[in-house]
């Protein structure tokens, strides 16, 4: 069963209490996300650490449950990008 976007987005904020979330169902059919999540707590991370963060957020869900997320993380302030 696909995971809902209000679901990803939860998990992750709970996670990650100071996160902007962004969720986009990138085929219409509630299985193939992007996800876009800005937080301070990813300061001094590099991409890979800020991609591991989310991913542990989702509890081994990515794969499985989720089938796709294609991610991209951001500092506030910076918004330097990772894809």
């Amino acid at each position: 069963m696909p995971m809902p976007a209000g679901e990803i987005e939860r998990l992750i904020r709970e996670a990650i209490p100071d996160a902007e979330v962004t969720i986009r169902d990138l085929a219409g059919d509630g299985d193939h996300y992007a996800a876009r999540v800005v937080s301070r707590s990813f300061a001094g991370m590099n991409r890979v650490r800020q991609h591991q963060a989310v991913y542990s957020a989702l509890g081994g869900r990515v794969g499985g449950e989720l089938h796709a997320l294609q991610l991209e993380t951001a500092v506030p302030e910076t918004e330097t990008n990772s894809e």
